[in-house]
């Protein structure tokens, strides 16, 4: 209410509204944050994240794709948030190669992730969402 154009207020919120289940209402922040600073340093985050929305719900195919236009950011664009929604989207998808793609480079940058710490990385709050997750990321051929 005080800053209407604060991205961050808007980044967070939409964060926020993931991790307790809401991705229709993380969707809409993201895009308006993205409206907001289209020349943001962090707009490849944001359209990962944004497929992190879609992934959350049931959405495969445009959590792909905004993973996809998140990657057209270049090499530093591939965060792990970026890889984990590339790997569980592509594998929910029937991408088999991308997903096992996916989690090579992943297990590359964070060798230590498995299923079973898969909390300690993303804090979904609905179980129905971190089986979802779990099942994509499984499906890529993340150990347990």
């Amino acid at each position: 209410m005080l800053n209407a154009s604060l991205i961050s207020t808007w980044l967070s919120s939409g964060y926020v509204k993931i991790f307790i289940g809401e991705p229709e209402a993380a969707i809409e922040r993201f895009a308006h944050a993205m409206r907001l600073s289209p020349l943001d340093p962090n707009f490849a985050r944001m359209k990962a994240i944004t497929g992190l929305a879609h992934l959350v719900a049931g959405r495969y195919d445009d959590a792909s794709a905004w993973v996809e236009e998140a990657t057209l950011e270049g090499p530093s664009a591939q965060s792990l948030a970026m890889l984990r929604v590339a790997a569980a989207s592509n594998a929910l998808r029937g991408r088999r190669e991308k997903a096992q793609q996916a989690i090579a480079r992943l297990r590359g940058l964070d060798p230590a992730f498995r299923i079973s710490n898969l909390t300690d990385r993303i804090p979904l709050r609905r179980p129905q969402d971190l089986a979802r997750l779990a099942e994509g990321l499984r499906k890529a051929g993340l150990p347990e």
